[in-house]
């Protein structure tokens, strides 16, 4: 580190915690308890002034700089070890405007933040499957999410980006400011600087269906198959989910036999009421689950339905699939045996498509092309399954190559090097995109995310 620690950064008005602070260990503690950094300062931004004033204090006195927002990533780059930390969670005000349908988000604000203020006006747009996931870093990652199929990515009802760059200074990013910039933060993370707000497009959504259908494990090939000849056969933008393994978990709807064991399941998230989830997802229905979930939610329930409790153990990773053949539907099923169980993982098939494949060509995003997202989430509590666990994703995602597409989404992956991030973009948009960074970020100050290297 060079120059001399000062007392505050010029122009900070918010918290600052060191090691000794009381606060600091939950500050600095991010979802994955695989990460263990402790970072010498964490700036607790109140305002964009604060954001600026943070970042240029790190420049200036040498300091590796992370932006923490929800904490999500399964790398832990939202803490530094030993360096500066500009924490935006106390920016997470939510402000909609329910005529013009749009709503403006603070930086640090989650998923949760944002769907609860919007749901009195039964209002929406794509977000996380977790409420605890941040708005910005899942957004400017690209944004997956339960309706995806309907509305598209999260970025894709983005309307501007406020953006603190690496020399300090707020920029807006929007279709008619710093549009290549703004091209850039559909998809290329954190790599131009720490988002202070961001605006998005709402649209309406009255009801969502969430149907969960279970069946023990060796069921898989045929439920699988039977799922996947739903989606290709002609099911609606407007039904989104999954199909997955994991550990039946203790709930009422779950069978006693299946609870605490490995069981198979498909998950219908419809835009619709029950009766209409109930005919159009008829076909697994009529494979005689033996646990059945369904219930009319509002959207701010729905998107909350499936969090993690903070504390345990992550590591994640991804494979984009062309087609799903039985070949592929029995490579994914094999690797189920091989999971950490019981434990909250799970090993998801989800269907693309509709809007994610419309807006294809039109952000840095190759991927989106892709039918099927192959996703092992492995969550565990016990140190010990670390490495068989970090073992299965990468294995899952081995076993599903021969149909991959070769792009993969980098929300969902962790570090897996600089191969697999040139992958995410693919090699000329990768080329745009360092560009891009060299314009808004030439020394590489915002390094910890999935890197863009500056041309």
């Amino acid at each position: 580190m060079s120059g001399t620690m000062i007392t505050r950064p010029v122009g900070f008005g918010g918290r600052l915690l060191r090691a000794a602070d009381p606060g600091y260990e939950q500050a600095r503690t991010v979802f994955n308890a695989m990460v263990d950094k402790r970072p010498a300062l964490i700036a607790q931004c109140e305002s964009a002034a604060d954001v600026s004033a943070a970042v240029r204090y790190g420049v200036e006195q040498g300091l590796e700089i992370a932006v923490r927002g929800g904490g999500h990533g399964v790398a832990g780059t939202g803490v530094s070890d030993g360096g500066l930390v500009v924490d935006l969670r106390r920016l997470n005000t939510v402000q909609v405007d329910a005529d013009a349908r749009i709503a403006r988000v603070g930086g640090g604000a989650t998923w949760g933040d944002f769907d609860r203020m919007c749901q009195p006006y039964w209002l929406g747009t794509t977000g996380g499957r977790v409420s605890t996931t941040g708005v910005a870093g899942l957004t400017l990652g690209g944004g997956s999410g339960w309706l995806e199929r309907k509305w598209g990515l999260a970025c894709d009802n983005l309307v501007s980006v406020e953006l603190v760059t690496a020399d300090g200074e707020l920029v807006i990013a929007d279709e008619t400011r710093n549009t290549e910039l703004f091209w850039a933060l559909h998809g290329g993370g954190g790599n131009f600087g720490a988002a202070t707000a961001l605006t998005f497009r709402l649209q309406v959504l009255p009801v969502v269906t969430l149907a969960m259908l279970m069946w023990p494990a060796d069921a898989g090939p045929d439920v699988i198959q039977a799922w996947r000849n739903l989606y290709e056969g002609g099911a609606p933008d407007e039904l989104g989910g999954g199909a997955l393994f994991l550990t039946g978990p203790p709930e009422d709807f779950v069978p006693l036999h299946l609870q605490g064991e490995p069981l198979v399941a498909t998950v219908a998230v419809y835009m619709g009421d029950e009766a209409e989830t109930r005919e159009v997802f008829g076909p697994m229905f009529e494979l005689a689950p033996e646990g059945v979930m369904v219930a009319e939610l509002p959207y701010a329930a729905l998107q909350s339905v499936m969090d993690d409790p903070p504390g345990f153990r992550n590591y994640w990773s991804g494979e984009h699939l062309t087609e799903l053949p039985d070949a592929a539907i029995a490579a994914f099923c094999a690797r189920a045996a091989d999971m950490v169980h019981p434990s909250g993982s799970q090993q998801l098939i989800a269907p693309w498509g509709g809007a994610v494949a419309r807006d294809a060509d039109k952000w840095p995003l190759p991927h989106r092309s892709a039918d099927w997202v192959v996703h092992p989430f492995g969550v565990w509590a016990d140190p010990a399954d670390d490495a068989r666990g970090i073992a299965w994703a990468r294995n899952v995602c081995a076993a599903v190559r021969e149909w991959s597409t070769g792009a993969v989404y980098l929300n969902f992956i962790g570090d897996e090097g600089h191969d697999r991030v040139v992958a995410g973009y693919g090699a000329e948009n990768y080329r745009r995109l360092a560009q891009v960074k060299a314009q808004y970020d030439p020394d590489n100050v915002f390094h910890l995310n999935q890197n863009i290297r500056p041309a």
